[in-house]
């Protein structure tokens, strides 16, 4: 119930960005008193939003806290289905751990969980992920889309192009996508994905779409022997990025991305994603379960499977490997 009313209170001051709202008129809105209003004003005030209270003119917000909150990732929030059930968490083990949970709990498509830090948090193929406090962005977004249990490595692509598109739009970086699922900036990596399912035999229950993006970190935050590697979007820019805002641009994008998808399939969504692909003609090497290939990136074909042509012109299909460049 409270959530449902905060929701409502933030929605309208989204709606009515920069004005003054009564306190009447917030009550009748959100169905309660105007004293129930003024103790979820309190508790924005609380959380670090600035308010001006004005008599016979009511409330308007002036400024956002720095930090994250589900509260502050609502307010503005543009889409219909992602993000509209926010879980968020000071400190988690991981994100993906928290998503499953409430994915078998039959959580609404759409719902995010977000932390403020992971202990645990983890890649592909059970790699660490460094998830320090008040500096990027590490959530997990519950999908259930109605698609063969062979296109959902699909979904992984289509929001690596959606965080790129999120990242050239509030930063103005060029991020370049690494198949199958990391962003790179500058040749350093900002960004890994990590898809994971909670299907049946013959049918996809949900998508857990793990998201752990650098934004704010310095070279200090991060540990030695990944400093050569990786970096933050904050280094690059050199500037501190707000993240709610790139939360809410990542959630639109994604959000329209998906919806496209499941009305017109990958091919969109694959020719989105070779624009940004960092490896597309230059020879690289695929480090795979069974070997090592060596070759020329041909680019992906419409399952999202990578094509690589070797130095005797087979062409080989890559569903699974490490990318090496050069």
């Amino acid at each position: 119930m409270q959530s449902t009313l905060r929701k409502k209170l933030l929605d309208a001051f989204t709606e009515h960005e920069g004005e003054f709202l009564s306190g009447q008129y917030l009550a009748d809105l959100m169905g309660c008193s105007r004293t129930a209003v003024w103790k979820h004003i309190e508790d924005l005030r609380n959380e670090g939003f600035e308010l001006e209270a004005v008599r016979r003119k009511g409330y308007r917000i002036i400024q956002k806290p720095e930090h994250v909150s589900a509260n502050e990732i609502r307010l503005g929030l543009k889409t219909s289905l992602i993000g509209q059930q926010i879980h968020y968490k000071e400190s988690v083990d991981s994100t993906q751990k928290v998503a499953h949970r409430l994915g078998m709990e039959n959580a609404l498509e759409g719902t995010v969980v977000i932390a403020d830090e992971q202990i645990g948090g983890k890649g592909r193929m059970d790699r660490r992920w460094h998830s320090p406090k008040h500096t990027g962005i590490w959530m997990s977004v519950i999908l259930r889309p109605q698609i063969p249990l062979s296109m959902a490595p699909q979904l992984t692509l289509l929001t690596a192009v959606a965080v790129a598109q999120a990242i050239v739009e509030n930063t103005g970086l060029e991020p370049q996508i690494k198949w199958p699922n990391d962003l790179l900036v500058n040749g350093k990596k900002v960004t890994g994905i990590l898809t994971e399912l909670q299907a049946e035999a013959d049918r996809i229950n949900s998508v857990i779409i793990g998201i752990g993006i650098n934004v704010n970190q310095a070279v200090t935050d991060f540990p030695e022997g990944l400093r050569a590697v990786a970096t933050s979007l904050s280094i690059e820019k050199g500037e501190l990025i707000n993240r709610a805002s790139l939360i809410q641009t990542i959630f639109l994008k994604l959000e329209k991305l998906y919806l496209l998808y499941l009305e017109t399939g990958f091919h969109p969504i694959k020719l989105l994603w070779e624009s940004y692909a960092i490896s597309i003609g230059k020879t690289i090497t695929a480090r795979t379960l069974t070997g090592n290939i060596t070759g020329k990136a041909l680019g992906i074909n419409d399952d999202g499977v990578l094509k690589i042509e070797d130095k005797n012109g087979v062409v080989h299909s890559i569903y699974s490997a490490d990318i090496e460049l050069g």
